[in-house]
């Protein structure tokens, strides 16, 4: 009976080697994802956990952590009776108009410039212009051109036989409009670039059987360039929906909340209460209500979608 050589090498096992070596890719993946990973749960997810707990209290920032104490869902209660947040919740749904207004004017213009207009490099450029400009300079700006009494926009207004020009900015029923106007405004060149992208992708089989068969431009509108664009329409309209509710900068520097309270907005109250008036948790009530609303917004949004955007 033959006996085995010692010393003879194994033959190592093929399904641990794969372990060991996915194993391996698996922790450097990690390591590579790690700095960021760390930076999400620092500056993400514990924030964001520590505004939960912040909104069940009636704490302030400048008491210390030794003062922190639940009080439960008073603040909530409080800002169903407060109006000020119900009016400021009021702003930023109508503010919610000045998404799909603006996208239809961008889509408006990519086409023009797509198909009519020589040198759409630079009418890229200019109408991109306001986005990569200071907010404090537009706001400025737009100042100037809406000022009530020496405006060239009232100017014009006058000339053409308009006796009693808005105010504008400083008419409480005109003041959110002009906000409005300024954002769409602002947005317009983001919208655009990203519609004249999305135009370039649909292919030109469509448009070429389109013409062969006698299709008017409205008609190949209508049946190629919009379905085809819905996909980029519903990234338009998710992340327009999200960037209206956090508008701040605009309001802050533009009218300040006024007049009379009539551009004040959530993200606009969750700053004079928490850094202003030092209401910490009642703030941080005031974050979470806008948390729980874009939220719900998206859901629904990612919901509908499947009714109306074209699955390619």
């Amino acid at each position: 009976m033959a006996t085995p050589q010692t010393g003879q090498a194994r033959t190592p096992n093929p399904q641990a080697t794969r372990k060991s070596r996915r194993l391996r890719e698996i922790a450097a993946g990690y390591v590579f994802i790690g700095p960021m990973l760390l930076g999400v749960i620092v500056f993400t997810l514990v924030p964001l956990i520590m505004l939960f707990v912040f909104s069940l209290t009636d704490w302030s920032f400048l008491t210390g952590y030794d003062k922190l104490h639940l009080s439960g869902f008073g603040n909530f209660a409080r800002l169903l009776r407060d109006p000020e947040f119900g009016e400021s919740l009021l702003h930023n749904l109508i503010m919610l108009l000045a998404v799909p207004i603006g996208m239809a004017a961008a889509l408006l213009l990519a086409v023009l410039i797509s198909e009519r207009a020589y040198g759409s490099s630079f009418f890229k450029v200019i109408f991109f212009m306001p986005q990569i400009s200071s907010i404090a300079a537009v706001a400025f700006v737009w100042q100037v051109l809406f000022h009530p009494s020496y405006g060239p926009v009232n100017g014009f207004l006058s000339a053409v036989g308009v006796h009693e020009p808005p105010k504008w900015l400083a008419d409480p029923q005109y003041a959110l409009p002009s906000v409005m106007l300024l954002m769409i405004w602002i947005d317009l060149g983001v919208s655009l670039i990203i519609y004249i992208a999305g135009m370039k992708n649909i292919p030109r089989d469509l448009y070429e059987a389109a013409d062969i068969d006698g299709a008017s431009a409205r008609v190949k509108f209508f049946r190629i360039t919009f379905p085809l664009l819905t996909p980029t329409s519903f990234f338009l309209l998710i992340t327009g929906l999200i960037a209206n509710f956090k508008s701040f900068a605009i309001i802050k520097v533009l009218t300040d909340g006024g007049p009379a309270h009539s551009t004040s907005v959530i993200v606009y109250d969750i700053y004079q209460q928490g850094f202003v008036n030092l209401k910490t948790g009642y703030a941080s009530a005031m974050s979470v209500v806008l948390f729980v609303i874009i939220l719900a917004i998206t859901i629904l949004q990612w919901a509908g979608q499947r009714k109306w955007v074209h699955q390619g």
